[in-house]
């Protein structure tokens, strides 16, 4: 829901990660704040020669619009926003320490923080283990080939040192920026084909992998670092990334309802379980879940990327179960 004393005009978006069903602005955009009934404007433009400019006159000029309107009833009401924001990889922690400490800390306070020139970021994106778009792929629980682990006696965080480091540089900037995590591959020794490209979670491994999650989710919090939600499984019919899972519908809605609910729960995990965490084609993966009143009960939403079908799916979504939340996690530019 949008504050009715906050509005921000978007002139040409294109979406990033965000909870919630709003265009996060990356072109040309007017932001306009009503602080004690002053208004005050800032203006990005598309071809980068402005960006995030405080403008001196009020921004509600008159000019010939070729976008579509956006217009604001402040009577009707929807989901709230969780927050707008990013993916952080290992990937953008390792670019990002190239920068000198001044440089670096400059970039985190543009991003993260509160003051006029800041873009005030409050909602990141992990990714539990190795993403594709980290250096090397790796979990947190890497054996040799052809062991397991399943009591996750060599579980450690260690591998993401410096991606913890610097999410406690942007917790001290914004302490109350909520966090979404997603895996893009269990351990290689879960899997039926023991690779980290494709194949699928073993049954026999499904406690064992939820409770991969806790360990996950309490690590961090010992580092100072709260899971606010995750993910199952990043773009679970995608299994072509390395690394990656295929995880179908009736996989992911065994899971979470005979494993991963019920573990979270008894190890009293606060954190949220939202389904699918892929296209907009696939409306139908995410219901079928939700159908399962087992499944049901542990779930708080489910996430969208837009590589493929229409955003529409997000309203079939929550049509079909307007109790639960929805979540806009992916699109890359």
């Amino acid at each position: 829901m949008l504050n009715k004393n906050s509005y921000s005009f978007f002139l040409k978006s294109t979406a990033l990660l965000f909870s919630g069903v709003v265009l996060l602005p990356l072109s040309s955009c007017i932001s306009v704040a009503n602080t004690d009934e002053k208004i005050q404007s800032w203006m990005t433009k598309g071809d980068e020669s402005v960006k995030l400019q405080q403008q001196n006159a009020a921004a509600f000029i008159n000019i010939s619009n070729t976008f579509q309107n956006i217009e604001i009833d402040d009577a009707q009401k929807f989901q709230y926003i969780d927050g707008f924001g990013y993916t952080l990889t290992g990937g953008s922690v390792e670019v990002i320490n190239r920068l000198s400490t001044s440089k670096r800390k400059a970039l985190l306070n543009e991003l993260f923080g509160n003051d006029k020139n800041s873009i005030s970021i409050n909602y990141l994106r992990l990714s539990i283990g190795a993403s594709d778009l980290d250096g090397e792929v790796f979990s947190y629980n890497d054996i040799p080939q052809g062991q397991t682990d399943p009591t996750l006696s060599k579980f450690s965080l260690a591998r993401d040192k410096d991606l913890i480091v610097m999410l406690n540089e942007i917790l001290a900037i914004n302490p109350k920026i909520k966090i979404i995590a997603a895996p893009w591959s269990p351990p290689v020794w879960m899997k039926d084909n023991g690779k980290s490209v494709g194949g699928s979670l073993k049954t026999e491994f499904y406690d064992v992998y939820a409770k991969y999650f806790v360990k996950y989710i309490q690590g961090m919090q010992k580092e100072g670092i709260t899971i606010d939600a995750i993910t199952p499984q990043n773009e679970p019919l995608h299994p072509g990334n390395n690394p990656s899972l295929l995880m179908i519908s009736d996989q992911q809605r065994d899971f979470i309802k005979q494993s991963l609910g019920p573990i979270f729960k008894s190890n009293n995990i606060k954190t949220k379980i939202v389904v699918y965490d892929h296209n907009c084609n696939k409306p139908e993966y995410a219901i079928n879940i939700l159908n399962d009143t087992e499944a049901n009960q542990y779930i708080d939403g489910s996430a969208f990327h837009l590589y493929e079908g229409d955003i529409s799916a997000l309203s079939t979504v929550h049509n079909a179960h307007p109790n639960k939340n929805l979540y806009f996690t992916e699109q890359w530019t």
